[in-house]
C-alpha cells in the first residue's frame, strides 16, 4: 500500500486545470512522497500519463470508480 503524501480533488474541472493543479501542488512535495489526484475530465487519463513521461515522476496508479479518475504520482 503506498502511503499518501498530499491529496488534490479536481473534480468538475477540465483539461489543462487538473495537470496545471497536479504541477503546483507536486512542487511542494520532497522527493519520493506522493500525491493523489480525483479527477473527472475523460482527458485527465492520458494527460497524466504524458505528465509523468514529460516531468520524469512516477505514475504508481491510474485506476477509474463511479465517473472519477484517481491517480497516485510520486515525485522524483
Amino acid at each position: 500500500m503506498t502511503d499518501i503524501t498530499q491529496e488534490l480533488d479536481a473534480r468538475g474541472l477540465n483539461c489543462p486545470l487538473p495537470i496545471l493543479r497536479a504541477k503546483k501542488s507536486i512542487n511542494t512535495l520532497n522527493s519520493g512522497q506522493v500525491l493523489r489526484i480525483t479527477a473527472t475530465d475523460p482527458g485527465s487519463v492520458k494527460d497524466f500519463e504524458a505528465f509523468c513521461k514529460q516531468t520524469g515522476h512516477t505514475l504508481l496508479n491510474s485506476s477509474e470508480a463511479n465517473g472519477a479518475f484517481v491517480f497516485d504520482i510520486q515525485k522524483n
